[in-house]
């Protein structure tokens, strides 16, 4: 079998190069030239655990290419995905130009049926828009081929991508046929040889379906940390009542971990998509708007408790950061809360020395050098009066501390992340603040 997935971001190339991985012949196709002249030469444009070799062992078997034209690809193709950006707009709805634009482009090149399948994150109804720009281009030319129209969200955890896509908990498909579902069904075989788990409903439940999923995880992050910003007021310990209700099956422990708000490119968008597609019906979401703000909030938390401590008096004081990403086993800077962070030190006159595993450099082209970027976390603490841990990476887990200490000009660290045990680190001698404890 043979397919095309336009769009080589994060998506775009996990997905076609987990598809080549189980036989499949994939054609990855990207209009920047300079992108796939890179991945030719297996140069990746992004940091995903186990990627690159599988790029490489692929590209090598011959089953997974790199082209600009997929036009040029079309005739060979059964099954054209569709992974191109959904950027925000000013009013928060999500920018569709891109996936129409390979929706005109299928239309203007196609000469047999086609199914486009829609990965991308987007809006309900968007699939109409996609048909109806593959007819107008087949309007035309007078052509009379018929096609599909399908959905296919992705559920891909940044950091564990790969193995999220080969060994995924559930597939999620929108069908509008049963040629279109045939398809699909053999496609995603290969995946699912022990326990076939994919979901088929109707395209309009299948986009849905992607936003509520993001939605609900937003909302349990910002209700753990609205619970944690309550707890330390109180004087209850958010760790004891995460676990607390986290045994209760109806719950469940996962994404109940305080800290200091989420990023990244899905939520964050996709709360506001939904947000916006729910007030062009004239329904206002409530709870995701409360969720949103308290995310925008938490996000300088840990800058409040450094200007509490200092009571105000931040001009000239070293910060030391570890984490910039806005989660462990990525580069991904998108809407982390590093970036909100360190901007109000900069603001309030702090000196900022960083250090990430992985997001240095692109931390270097968001930030450029605003901030000092450290060789390793040792050298981040050199006399800095405060550590900042932002992003809980696992070489943050157990530091010498003793090392630490004596580098620091002052001992006192601020955990975003929960990552530490207080008792331990007074035993230490660090003056050590957390979330909601």
């Amino acid at each position: 079998m043979k397919i095309a997935i336009v769009g080589t971001g994060y998506v775009g190339l996990v997905s076609g190069t987990c598809f080549a991985e189980m036989g499949t012949e994939v054609f990855c196709v990207d209009v920047n030239e300079k992108k796939i002249a890179d991945l030719n030469q297996g140069i990746l444009p992004i940091y995903e655990p186990g990627l690159e070799e599988m790029v490489n062992r692929n590209q090598k078997a011959g089953r997974l290419h790199f082209v600009t034209d997929l036009a040029s690809c079309l005739n060979e193709v059964e099954v054209v995905f569709s992974a191109v950006g959904t950027p925000p707009d000013e009013d928060g709805s999500a920018d569709l130009k891109y996936v129409l634009e390979v929706a005109h482009t299928v239309g203007r090149y196609m000469n047999k049926y086609l199914t486009l399948v829609t990965k991308s994150t987007v809006p309900v109804g968007t699939a109409k828009k996609v048909r109806q720009a593959i007819q107008e281009e087949l309007d035309k030319r007078g052509s009379d081929l018929t096609f599909d129209v399908a959905s296919n969200p992705e559920f891909l955890k940044e950091g564990a991508a790969v193995k999220d896509f080969l060994s995924p908990d559930r597939i999620v498909v929108g069908v509008e046929s049963e040629r279109s579902k045939e398809l699909m069904t053999r496609l995603y075989r290969p995946f699912l040889l022990n326990n076939f788990r994919v979901i088929f409903m109707d395209v309009p439940s299948a986009e849905m379906t992607k936003y509520a999923a993001n939605a609900m995880l937003a909302t349990r992050i910002s209700f753990m940390n609205d619970i944690a910003n309550l707890c330390e007021i109180v004087g209850a310990d958010v760790n004891m009542v995460r676990k607390g209700i986290g045994t209760d099956v109806r719950i469940g422990h996962r994404f109940l971990y305080p800290g200091c708000g989420y990023g990244g490119s899905c939520f964050p968008k996709d709360v506001k998509a939904l947000v916006k597609t729910a007030a062009d019906h004239g329904y206002p979401m409530r709870i995701l708007q409360a969720v949103e703000e308290v995310n925008e909030q938490q996000k300088s938390i840990l800058f409040r408790k450094v200007d509490k401590y200092f009571k105000g008096d931040l001009k000239g004081k070293r910060v030391a950061v570890w984490g910039l990403a806005f989660k462990p086993e990525t580069d991904d800077m998108r809407e982390a809360p590093s970036l909100v962070v360190i901007q109000k030190l900069l603001e309030a006159g702090c000196v900022v020395s960083a250090y990430d595993p992985v997001a240095m450099d692109e931390s270097r082209r968001r930030i450029g050098d605003a901030i000092r970027y450290a060789k390793d976390i040792y050298d981040a603490v050199m006399d800095a009066d405060v550590l900042l841990l932002i992003t809980e990476w696992k070489e943050f887990r157990m530091p010498s501390w003793q090392v630490v200490k004596k580098l620091m000009a002052n001992p006192l660290v601020i955990d975003g992340r929960n990552i530490y045990d207080p008792v331990e680190m007074a035993e230490y001698g660090f003056d050590y603040h957390c979330i909601g404890r």
